[in-house]
């Protein structure tokens, strides 16, 4: 999984009965019902997936960043990209492109970063990319579809938008190697489902997706370690 995905397990909460009592109640409850995710659901906890509240031009940006780089070494180089505009908390689409290619380069960007950063900000200065109100008024399917559009960004990084930006609760990532190597490890399997096989069993867990992948991402992180905890 990489530096987008949300924040670790944390100790189970339960309310009367012994049911799960969080944010996410309803649909662990939900999941519960699957006999491969529920052992891990109880040992894992509580979900506790927290959707960042950033416009979707900024989240695209900041996703483009990270893109094929360590979380580290991405945040750095935001950090520089951010230095250029002290004055915003985030550069607008405007001053990006305002910004010259050398600035962006200096930064540390590629030139294919830059021209998609670029590409995102004309995008959206002429309303391809919806603010986060207008996102409201969009389906899944259509801010999929709409957001491919731009150059570097695929289905995948409009996934992630919809479920840590967006927070948008039915959204599986088939395409995400953590989630089908969670459901690898929660069904004892020897090689990943493919992502139309994973589609189809995902089915079942709709409208929570979501929050079914953050479990998935959550067992593939507990299986790298030797002794689980919950992160």
């Amino acid at each position: 999984m990489v530096e987008t995905v949300g924040t670790g397990a944390a100790p189970a909460q339960f309310g009367r009965g012994g049911q799960p009592a969080g944010p996410w109640a309803k649909a662990e409850r939900h999941l519960r019902k699957d006999p491969a995710l529920k052992p891990w659901m109880k040992r894992i906890g509580a979900c506790t997936l927290a959707p960042v509240e950033r416009e979707p031009y900024e989240a695209l940006v900041r996703a483009i960043a990270h893109q094929q780089v360590h979380g580290r070494a991405a945040e750095a180089i935001l950090g520089r990209f951010l230095a250029l505009h002290p004055t915003q908390a985030f550069p607008s689409p405007e001053t990006v492109l305002a910004t010259s290619a050398e600035a962006m380069r200096a930064c540390g960007f590629s030139q294919s970063k830059i021209a998609a950063i670029r590409d995102i900000a004309e995008k959206s200065v002429g309303g391809l990319v919806p603010t986060r109100a207008g996102c409201a008024q969009l389906s899944d399917a259509a801010l999929i579809e709409r957001l491919v559009a731009i150059r570097g960004v695929g289905r995948w990084t409009v996934e992630m938008l919809l479920i840590f930006t967006l927070g948008r609760p039915d959204i599986l990532p088939v395409d995400d190697f953590g989630v089908r190597e969670g459901w690898k490890v929660a069904v004892g399997l020897e090689v990943q489902p493919k992502p139309k096989e994973l589609a189809a069993i995902g089915e079942s867990w709709a409208p929570w997706r979501s929050v079914a992948a953050w479990y998935l991402w959550r067992t593939a992180d507990a299986a790298k370690r030797s002794t689980f905890k919950p992160q």
